[in-house]
C-alpha cells in the first residue's frame, strides 16, 4: 500500500503524495536563492496537510519523515555527501520521454501520481538519452574512465551531461562583475 500519512512522534500526519507537489518541494530545495530553514518550511508546509496542527518542536522530526518519504523509504547509509548526477528541472526534457516510455503514457497529462508510482517508473528506465547522460554523469563523479563512445558523446553534449549550476542573483552578480573585469570591461 502507498502511505499517505506519516508519523511524527507517534502522531499521524495526513500528506500530500502527488508527483507534482513533491517536484515543487525538490525545487525549492535546489532554488539558491533560498535559505536551508526556508527550504525545510516550504517542504513542511506543501507536504503535510495539517502542517499548522504540528508542534514547532516536532518540526525536525516530520522534516527527517518528509525527507524518508520523498526517498521512497530508501535509507542510504553513505554517510558522505555524493555529487549529484541529475537535476529534475535541467533534466525535464530527456526525463519525461523516459518515465513515459516505462509507464506507457503521458505521464504530465495525470492529474494525479503517487510519488511512489512515478518513482517507480524512474527506477526502472534502462536504455535511451536519459540513461546515457546518467551514466556518464555517474562515470565522471566517481572518476572513472569514459569509453570511447561515451566520451565522445560527452565532448558533443556537454550541454545534456554537464549539471548547471545555479547561482543566487548575488553569486551571479559577482560573477559577471569578475568577468567584465577579466574582460577588460569596467565593473
Amino acid at each position: 500500500m502507498l502511505p499517505n500519512r506519516l508519523n511524527v512522534n507517534g502522531k499521524e500526519y495526513s500528506i500530500r503524495t502527488n508527483k507534482d507537489d513533491i517536484l515543487k518541494i525538490i525545487e525549492a530545495f535546489n532554488d539558491p536563492e533560498l535559505e536551508d530553514k526556508e527550504k525545510v518550511y516550504i517542504c513542511l508546509y506543501i507536504l503535510y496537510r495539517d502542517f499548522n496542527m504540528i508542534p514547532q518542536k516536532d518540526y525536525e522530526e516530520a522534516f527527517k519523515a518528509a525527507v524518508g518519504f520523498i526517498d521512497c523509504g530508501i535509507k542510504n547509509n553513505n554517510k558522505r555527501p555524493t555529487p549529484s548526477t541529475m537535476d529534475w528541472e535541467q533534466d525535464a526534457p530527456l526525463l519525461y520521454p523516459a518515465i513515459n516510455k516505462v509507464a506507457g503514457f503521458e505521464t504530465r497529462k495525470v492529474r494525479y501520481m503517487h510519488w511512489w508510482t512515478f518513482m517507480g517508473y524512474y527506477m526502472t528506465i534502462e536504455d535511451g538519452l536519459f540513461s546515457t547522460v546518467l551514466r556518464i554523469r555517474s562515470k565522471k563523479a566517481s572518476h572513472k574512465k569514459l569509453e570511447k563512445w561515451e566520451q565522445e558523446f560527452y565532448n558533443s553534449n556537454k550541454d545534456l551531461c554537464v549539471i548547471k549550476k545555479r547561482l543566487s542573483a548575488e553569486e551571479q552578480a559577482a560573477k559577471d562583475k569578475l568577468i567584465a573585469i577579466l574582460d577588460g570591461k569596467s565593473p
